[in-house]
């Protein structure tokens, strides 16, 4: 049984040695003009998304969702985050797109986490993506407001969806 233990040791301090060397020797890309690899791809969403279901408030907004709080959180966006994410009038954002994991485009595909969520990222970012910690920039209640204004930007009230540009011919 001994040997058995030494043996699963090895294998797993061989495979580490393994993985080390390979990215030593430049095996695992770091350029942003190329996708990265299904595992990369894999284990950073897998972080992601623990790191939200681990630190992430579960606490709601503690602002309340009416249309002065959505439009303001509408202009944050604009502001700060349509170079990136795409504009209201529905114009993708070549910037956004040439990051690599691209930026989210969030009126061309729903935007599908949590307005919590959505406060976490915004306000700490996401490491190597792009995603700056807005938190160092933007108040707390800036925060919360654009992050109801993406978590309700498919379902908005008739009088925001008013103040949004028309998409250009």
């Amino acid at each position: 049984m001994r040997y058995f233990w030494a043996g699963v040791i090895l294998g797993i301090v061989l495979l580490l040695l393994a993985g080390y060397t390979y990215l030593l020797l430049g095996g695992m890309s770091a350029r942003a003009d190329r996708p990265p690899g299904h595992l990369e791809s894999y284990l950073a969403l897998m972080a992601r998304e623990a790191t939200l279901r681990r630190e992430a408030s579960p606490a709601s907004n503690p602002y309340p969702e009416t249309d002065e709080n959505l439009t303001d959180g509408m202009n944050v966006y604009v502001s700060n985050c349509a170079n990136c994410h795409g504009t209201l009038d529905k114009r993708k954002s070549d910037f956004g797109l040439a990051l690599n994991p691209p930026a989210p485009q969030f009126l061309f595909q729903p935007v599908g986490l949590s307005e919590q969520y959505l406060h976490f990222i915004t306000k700490h970012g996401i490491r190597w993506s792009g995603m700056p910690a807005w938190g160092k920039i933007l108040s707390d209640r800036s925060i919360w407001e654009v992050s109801a204004f993406l978590a309700r930007l498919q379902k908005l009230p008739p009088a925001l969806k008013q103040q949004m540009p028309s998409p250009a011919s």
